[in-house]
């Protein structure tokens, strides 16, 4: 059981009286969406979460014998094409566990700029490369324009009447996306149950059906999501239920001012933080409240954060873990609250997937948040239309008008803010390094929390926060030139007009919403402009 710090313990435990006397736990397990608004909201209808491990523990027969068909096939690659919900899963998992021997190597596109796109092409062979098309909605645009750009690439390396055998659809029933998997010839469809928002739905066929293809071990991760269910379950009071005692500290803390949840993580796992960082400003960011998830910051001196955070660490037992160590020890000592959750292998990330979703839940009832929609996402897609529609008229994008410079915005922190740093960038270890040395320096001068997102990623991720969220951030948008552009077939524009209009959608929307944003543009010397910003902090 996770202790809670001892700063927060009685407002923990006044969350847990609460949660028990209110009976929340089993109110969440019989799908009442009074626990969270009076009006459903089609709330029931996105609880299939609780039960889904059990259900898709029947479905690992049929999804091994795939992967044996698929591997037996020759494919050297599969590369999941989505965005959010749907791909973030199996990118913490290839990154954490990665494919085993003998199985192809998994790849997740999910970023519309053209140097990303670019790189999965260079690096597969079409014909030997099995595409995962991966939508809830089965109309999400990035993902039918992966499609239509792979599409286009393996029907010339095969043929036309071949190359539907290279794709596979992953989405609900009737979607777009499913009659297009039946129209265009495709290997297989996976159908998903209906009641299962995408940032919930890690262990449905969404999160399983890539890392089943990379030979990933998912009967074992549901195994230890069910032994978590049975923790979370109704019949476990509030004060010994794994999930409602994270929920009760991160709702708690989060009305006590404790709103940037910062996590901790040993190396190996680091990129859990890319999917919680979605289930949690998602889920809990919009009518002015919100958790801020600050995931992959440098590791400082306690007194350079501000009396804002709640850490948690997630250490995993036989990683290299002294930094961690180091660091929570003396952010304990410190006196700032700290909860750990202790892994004993990757495997065990299949019970904080149940966990953090169930916590989550919790916090959203805490903190009288419907955790289940995303209202304000819209305004972003709506803008960034807007922007296309500019286009195919005049053949070019509006203009950006900054209003004041880098230093000018983070002069204005106060305290509570925080700096959100979005990247419309190929992610490369250089630049991210760049971006930590930013947050390094921007935390020692400001004592703010900072946070970093690549687009168009961050809109299926954080952005929900950005927009609903209170208004706390500082934002700061970084775009390049693109060196090389791609082509979306059959569309009147490239990727790399759609990335910019999806950057210029999403300033749009953040500054009709007042919040303090910038745009930095660093042309083609994105490395020289970079080192300048950073310089800059001091």
């Amino acid at each position: 059981m996770i202790s809670v710090p001892e700063s927060l313990f009685s407002d923990v435990d006044a969350a847990l009286s609460l949660i028990q006397g209110r009976e929340v736990i089993e109110r969440i397990w019989r799908k009442d969406h009074t626990v969270w608004k009076p009006d459903s909201g089609n709330i029931a209808n996105r609880l299939g979460w609780l039960s889904v491990a059990g259900l898709m523990r029947e479905k690992v027969p049929a999804l091994v014998s795939f992967a044996d068909e698929v591997r037996e096939s020759g494919f050297r690659h599969v590369v999941l094409l989505g965005m959010g919900g749907s791909s973030l899963c199996a990118e913490v998992l290839r990154q954490s566990i990665g494919s085993a021997a003998g199985y192809p190597e998994l790849i997740v596109l999910d970023s519309t700029v053209p140097a990303w796109v670019q790189a999965v092409a260079d690096s597969i062979e079409p014909s030997k490369t099995l595409f995962l098309v991966s939508s809830k909605s089965g109309g999400t645009t990035e993902t039918l324009y992966f499609y239509k750009y792979f599409r286009y690439v393996v029907e010339r390396s095969v043929g036309k009447e071949r190359a539907g055998k290279n794709f596979v659809a992953i989405t609900d029933a009737g979607t777009p996306l499913a009659r297009l998997a039946d129209e265009a010839g495709f290997r297989k469809s996976f159908l998903n149950p209906a009641d299962i928002g995408g940032r919930y739905s890690v262990l449905s066929y969404f999160g399983l059906v890539p890392v089943a293809l990379a030979g990933v071990d998912i009967m074992s991760l549901l195994e230890r999501a069910e032994v978590m269910e049975k923790k979370c379950h109704a019949g476990v009071p509030a004060r010994e239920n794994a999930g409602a005692v994270l929920g009760a500290a991160i709702g708690a803390g989060a009305l006590q001012g404790k709103d940037k949840l910062t996590l901790v993580v040993s190396p190996a796992i680091s990129s859990f933080g890319l999917w919680l960082e979605q289930l949690i400003a998602e889920s809990l960011g919009k009518e002015g409240k919100g958790i801020v998830p600050v995931v992959g910051e440098p590791l400082l001196p306690p007194d350079d954060y501000g009396d804002d955070r709640l850490f948690v660490c997630l250490r995993l037992e036989g990683d290299d873990n002294t930094a961690v160590d180091d660091a929570v020890a003396q952010i304990k000592a410190s006196g700032k609250p700290v909860m750990t959750i202790k892994l004993k292998d990757c495997y065990d990330l299949g019970a904080e997937f149940f966990r953090w979703e169930f916590a989550v839940a919790v916090a959203g009832a805490i903190m009288a948040i419907n955790p289940f929609d995303q209202p304000d996402v819209q305004a972003a897609k709506e803008a960034t239309r807007r922007v296309l529609d500019l286009y195919r008229v005049s053949g070019k994008l509006p203009p950006v008008t900054t209003t004041c410079s880098f230093i000018e915005l983070l002069s204005s922190a106060g305290h509570g803010d925080y700096l959100a740093i979005m990247v419309y960038m190929l992610q490369t270890p250089e630049l991210d390094k760049a971006m930590a040395d930013l947050r390094l320096r921007v935390m020692e001068r400001y004592r703010i929390a900072t946070t970093v997102g690549y687009g168009p990623r961050l809109l299926h991720s954080t952005g929900q926060l950005h927009k609903g969220g209170p208004n706390t951030g500082l934002f700061v948008q970084i775009t390049a030139d693109h060196e090389k552009d791609m082509p979306v077939p059959g569309e009147p524009y490239t990727f790399g007009v759609l990335a910019d209009a999806q950057a210029l959608g999403d300033f749009q929307a953040l500054q009709a919403l007042g919040r303090r944003v910038i745009r930095i543009h660093t042309g083609s010397g994105g490395g020289a402009v970079l080192e300048r910003l950073v310089g800059k902090t001091v």
